[in-house]
C-alpha cells in the first residue's frame, strides 16, 4: 500500500538586512573618527627595559640624566655623579629659560644622549608634568635671527622621585654647581 506523499510547498524567505546595513552606515564612521581622536591625545613613554639596565651595567658609566621635579625646584642630576643644577620654580618665564639653558649645555656635551629619567614628588600636578616634558622634549633657539626647534631628550621615563636629605631641603638662592 502505498501512502501518498503531500508535498510541502514552502515559500522562499527573504533575508532582509536593510536594519543591519543602517547600523553600519552609522557605525562605521563613529569608529574612524573616535580613532582618530583617541590617537591624538596619547602619550608615548619609553620606559627602560631589564636588558637595557643589564648591558648599562657591563659598560662603562654613561650619562643618565635625572630632573626631579619637586614643589619648589627643579634639579637636574646625573645618577651617577650627582646634582648638575639647581633651578627653582616659579611662575615667571625667567626660571624656564635657565631650566632650557642647563639643558642645551648638557645636550652639547652629550650630543648622542636622547634619554632623560623625570622624578617626580608625589604632590606635583599632571599639568606640571606636561609642562616639564614639554621644555625637557624640545627648545626653541634663535640662530640669525631666525628660530629653530631643538630636540634635546625626546626619550622620557616617569618615577618617583627620591625622599629629600637634610642638607637638601635647605632653601638654596639661585643655582648649584658640583
Amino acid at each position: 500500500m502505498k501512502f501518498p506523499r503531500r508535498r510541502q510547498l514552502q515559500d522562499a524567505v527573504e533575508l532582509n538586512i536593510t536594519a543591519f546595513m543602517n547600523l553600519m552606515v552609522i557605525l562605521v564612521p563613529f569608529l574612524l573618527i573616535t580613532a582618530v581622536f583617541s590617537r591624538m591625545t596619547v602619550l608615548e613613554l619609553n620606559l627602560p627595559s631589564l636588558d637595557e639596565a643589564q648591558k648599562n651595567s657591563q659598560e662603562e658609566l654613561d650619562l643618565s640624566l635625572q630632573l626631579i621635579v619637586r614643589e619648589n625646584s627643579l634639579d637636574i642630576q646625573d645618577a651617577n655623579l650627582g646634582l648638575i643644577r639647581r633651578v627653582e620654580r616659579s611662575t615667571g618665564n625667567e626660571n624656564w629659560k635657565t631650566f632650557t639653558q642647563v639643558l642645551i649645555e648638557i645636550k652639547t656635551r652629550f650630543p648622542e644622549e636622547q634619554s632623560i629619567t623625570l622624578l617626580l614628588e608625589p604632590g606635583i600636578s599632571y599639568k606640571t608634568m606636561i609642562e616639564v616634558m614639554d621644555h625637557v622634549r624640545s627648545a626653541e633657539v634663535v640662530q640669525l635671527a631666525s628660530l629653530e626647534t631643538v630636540e634635546l631628550f625626546p626619550d622620557i621615563s616617569i618615577g618617583d622621585a627620591p625622599a629629600l636629605t637634610v642638607m637638601e631641603a635647605e632653601p638654596v638662592s639661585g643655582a648649584v654647581q658640583p
